[in-house]
């Protein structure tokens, strides 16, 4: 049974959500919080699996609750957002690098036609959530300083030039993201292509968050426009993101790769397959093995692969799948994943 801990400032709203999760056999409602210190007294009291945290709370914000449980009686965290407008999308981002784990979009009420496709995918967040391992934090991840990351000449090296890097992520990727894109100098010379897998929705938002803290020009992907350096494109809602001749964008509708659209591997494969040494694919955190065909692509085209490393992995599951497989080059912690990409492309 998956003990759940609510935390929504609104009565109607923590019925809803109640109601939802209890649905599910597998699944028992344990408290019921109406403010973030009360959210915090309560995962301290009643040791919940899972806590499904709203952001604008009184007393405590979300993001202020989630650093504070994550600090003294750490638990996995769902942020479930009104997400009514991208400001609160990005403040909804912002929690996870306080620790939380996924954010969602709070279900819409039983008359609206997305009902049934956002209960299931909150109950199958809160069951997913329920298995991945829980790691202690002690305040928002820090962002590497820019000033360090410097090109040096390689004009030495027979290593093929780097043209692309695709990178793939899921479940801790946002704040992975922020990180590294945060880190990366302006004058990065090579695009950089993203999957992230997130809820509908939230992608806009996503690339607006990341844009806050990086010299990099980061948006969502559109069909056919260039991909040029010193920006970084995201895959859109249900779309696969791809690269074709001329360093055009290719988005798609083709069938889900396992369950996902946008993949990771299929921008992997589109991106061995058009540039082939000229690729480097770098696998972040993230839960099951998308990606990993895809990294098959890349290395059976002279490309390169990077996975971030256990230790700094909120959930160490597509980079592990692609190590176990033979597919990595090196395995990198995230803090030198910024000054690796920079070695690499120069």
């Amino acid at each position: 049974m998956i003990r759940v801990l609510v935390a929504d400032d609104s009565p109607t709203a923590r019925q809803l959500l109640s109601e939802i999760l209890k649905s599910d056999p597998g699944i028992t409602v344990v408290g019921e919080a109406s403010s973030g210190a009360d959210a915090v007294a309560m995962a301290e009291r009643l040791a919940p699996d899972v806590i499904t945290m709203d952001v604008h709370m009184p007393v405590m914000d979300g993001i202020a609750a989630t650093r504070e449980i994550m600090r003294r009686a750490p638990t996995r965290i769902i942020i479930v957002s009104s997400r009514a407008n991208e400001e609160g999308i990005e403040t909804s981002l912002e929690a996870t690098r306080a620790g939380a784990l996924a954010v969602l979009g709070k279900p819409e009420g039983p008359h609206s036609a997305r009902f049934g496709e956002q209960r299931s995918q909150l109950i199958s967040t809160v069951r997913a959530m329920s298995e991945v391992k829980v790691v202690r934090r002690w305040g928002l991840s820090r962002t590497p300083p820019e000033a360090h990351l410097r090109f040096v000449s390689a004009a030495h090296s027979k290593t093929p030039a780097v043209r692309l890097v695709a990178i793939g992520c899921s479940t801790g990727g946002p704040a992975a993201l922020r990180d590294i894109l945060a880190a990366l100098p302006s004058q990065f010379p090579v695009p950089i292509l993203i999957v992230q897998h997130i809820a509908n929705g939230f992608v806009q938002g996503l690339a607006n968050w990341l844009s806050s803290t990086s010299a990099l020009r980061i948006k969502v992907a559109e069909e056919g426009e260039q991909a040029l350096a010193r920006h970084a494109y995201i895959a859109p809602d249900d779309r696969h993101l791809g690269v074709g001749m001329g360093m055009r964008l290719k988005l798609s509708t083709d069938a889900p790769v396992g369950q996902f659209r946008p993949s990771v591997t299929h921008l992997y494969e589109s991106a061995a397959r058009t540039l082939g040494t000229g690729v480097l694919a770098v696998i972040l955190t993230g839960m099951g093995d998308d990606g990993v065909a895809g990294l098959r692509a890349v290395r059976s085209g002279g490309g390169r692969v990077l996975a971030q490393d256990e230790a700094s992995c909120i959930v160490y599951g597509m980079p592990r799948e692609a190590v176990r497989a033979g597919l990595v080059d090196a395995v990198v912690p995230l803090a030198e994943m910024p000054q690796r990409l920079v070695d690499l492309v120069a």
